[in-house]
């Protein structure tokens, strides 16, 4: 783990823990509107969250050539993540009434 310095794993750490919450607070936000498609929205999070997970292993173990493939896993969540985050982004629009988007 000395491939990071401290502060750097905090921005890290944090940042994991705050997509996660954003992801709670997504779905939780769907259930009080009463409108369930929120819920997919942070479905579409999850590959994002992978990612940072994937970054975040391949540090804790110093960068380790043997685990080189996180670093490419990383890069194909990041790009589903993504994919997924504008279509879910788009379905909402869609869903949405009229009123809201002029």
């Amino acid at each position: 783990m000395h491939a990071l310095s401290l502060p750097t794993w905090w921005i890290h750490v944090t940042s994991v823990l705050e997509w996660c919450l954003a992801m709670g607070l997504v779905v939780r936000y769907g259930r009080l509107r009463g409108e369930a498609d929120w819920c997919w929205l942070a479905m579409a999070m999850t590959p994002a969250l992978v990612s940072a997970m994937c970054a975040c292993t391949w540090h804790a173990f110093d960068n380790a050539d043997s685990l080189k493939w996180l670093v490419t896993l990383q890069a194909a969540a990041t790009l589903l993540g993504n994919s997924t985050l504008a279509l879910a982004a788009w379905w909402l629009w869609k869903q949405a009434p009229s009123r809201h988007f002029p």
